[in-house]
């Protein structure tokens, strides 16, 4: 047994007080919400009160006491008039099967999206024998296997203790893996490296699982039997699959995601694991090991999934009648993107006007299309402050009104020297631009250094700039050679997009040079 382990507890136990009259003011709220479920949670606290175990009774109040808001969340697909659509992403052999199949839905149906349909709270759902299982399990992968020595309780409660990771449906999973991994501590070198365990249990998921893009239009996060049954799935269900493995065994892991890319399109979610000296490594479960793996992309942002309530998140702040931006609007996550990549506060004067009843501004990048919310301030007056944000990113502020993003300034760069360059379209100074790719990753340049155009012969590419909206600036048909604009508006952010494209294309700025400089 881990003595020190006691006394902090035991020292957290005495300074809150005889748990024998009162839970704390959260545990009692959670009891509170739970209806006819109250009895199985208080059936937990009362089984470790009995057992005199105050660890594990601490341990139980940790995770009723943040339980508020998790759940099984499920979602349906509908389409523009809100009628639901029935849509199997394992209908389909590939992943572009499927877009080719959501293309023809929305053509006769408009617009197409997933929708929040049922959310099952935990504490309405859980059953007295879950919890004290899992409590007892994950106890006991920490006090047992010595890469877990070098964890705090707190850190315990965090990265070991929970039975969940995002809102997927509850199920076994500890004695599943306890079971399925009992060769690692035979195999390990260093029984004291939480690393070399996960780089083993990483190493076992790889051999059966699959990363699969068709589960990006997968309508729920899969449990552990889904996972096992299809053995794919997307990042998400990866992270998911690794939290499962090594917390059963004791490693410490977690997951991090960005909400949205800065220069290209979609998310990522991604793992980490502290190692013996409290250091943070990432990996991606099922795919590379803790020291493989690096993030090919740019980041603005990036959160730390929690278990325990976060009271700086967005939702603790907000009243219960304004609605958050997708994915902030968790109070289970916390910002460590600082741990990623070089950061500045900005302070802004929004140019636009508050409008009423508006409390939050919000801090957007360009993703697949569309402006998209990645981080929150509390507006005092127009004054707009935004903590730990990435450099060499272009960013709109907003508000977030009727679930759509409404411009709240002027877009600007944030350089890598932490410079903000404001993009306000001067109409005075006007340009002509000669453009050779509507993305980055596809501009060539051949052993001449003579650019190449790069667009698809005999169809039409609009540019647009910004300026409170895409306003048109001129369409080609693209041939052989560059598309040259002109008259455009110089000082803008430009978006040069194919007619009839799924809008991935990138915005870009121009130098003085007259290059394209892509964001």
């Amino acid at each position: 047994m881990r003595k020190f382990h006691y006394l902090f507890v035991f020292m957290l136990f005495f300074s809150c007080g005889p748990r024998e009259f009162e839970p704390p003011a959260e545990v009692k709220e959670v009891l509170d919400l739970a209806g006819n479920n109250r009895s199985e949670l208080e059936k937990v606290i009362q089984h470790f009160k009995n057992e005199s175990h105050v660890i594990r009774e601490e341990a139980a109040y940790f995770l009723i006491g943040n339980m508020k808001n998790h759940g099984y969340l499920e979602y349906k697909l509908v389409d523009s008039t809100g009628a639901e659509v029935d849509f199997n992403v394992l209908d389909y052999e590939d992943y572009d099967a499927l877009l080719d199949r959501w293309d023809d839905i929305e053509n006769n149906r408009g617009k197409i999206h997933f929708e929040k349909d049922t959310f099952y709270h935990d504490y309405n759902e859980i059953t007295a024998d879950y919890l004290i299982k899992n409590i007892n399990l994950a106890y006991k992968a920490w006090d047992e296997n010595p890469w877990a020595a070098h964890l705090s309780f707190e850190q315990f409660c965090e990265y070991i203790l929970p039975y969940r990771s995002s809102n997927e449906p509850i199920e076994e999973w500890r004695e599943y893996f306890i079971n399925e991994l009992t060769w690692v501590m035979d195999s390990i070198k260093d029984p004291s490296d939480p690393i070399e365990a996960a780089c083993y249990v990483n190493d076992y998921i790889k051999s059966w699982f699959r990363f699969d893009p068709r589960y990006y239009e997968h309508p729920t996060d899969q449990g552990l039997q889904e996972m096992l049954s299809q053995k794919m799935g997307r990042c998400e269900d990866m992270t998911n699959l690794a939290i499962y493995a090594m917390r059963a065994l004791g490693i410490p892991v977690m997951s991090d995601f960005t909400p949205y890319w800065a220069n290209t399109g979609n998310n990522h979610a991604w793992n980490a694991i502290l190692d013996k000296n409290d250091s943070t490594i990432i990996f991606m479960g099922g795919e590379a090991n803790p020291g493989d793996y690096s993030l090919g992309h740019k980041m603005a942002k990036v959160y730390r999934k929690t278990y325990a309530i976060q009271q700086n998140s967005l939702p603790e702040k907000m009243e219960k009648w304004e609605k958050a931006p997708p994915y902030l609007n968790s109070n289970s996550i916390r910002d460590v993107t600082p741990e990623y990549v070089p950061t500045k506060t900005l302070k802004i004067e929004l140019a636009r006007g508050v409008p009423d009843s508006t409390h939050f501004a919000y801090i957007c990048v360009f993703n697949s299309g569309e402006w998209k919310a990645i981080a929150y301030t509390r507006l005092y007056g127009n004054r707009a402050s935004y903590s730990k944000m990435g450099l060499d990113v272009a960013y709109l502020p907003g508000f977030y009104i009727d679930k759509q993003i409404v411009p709240a300034g002027f877009p600007f760069i944030l350089t890598k020297d932490g410079n903000m360059d404001a993009k306000d379209p001067d109409g005075n100074n006007r340009i002509d631009v000669k453009l050779y790719s509507t993305t980055k990753r596809i501009t060539k340049e051949t052993t001449d250094f003579i650019e190449h155009a790069e667009f698809n012969t005999g169809k039409t590419y609009i540019l647009y700039y910004w300026n409170d909206k895409w306003v048109e600036a001129g369409k080609r048909i693209a041939g052989d050679e560059a598309l040259v604009y002109k008259n455009v508006p110089s000082n803008a952010i430009y978006w040069l997009v194919e007619e009839g494209s799924r809008k991935e294309e990138r915005i870009f700025t121009i130098n003085d040079e007259g290059e394209q400089v892509w964001w």
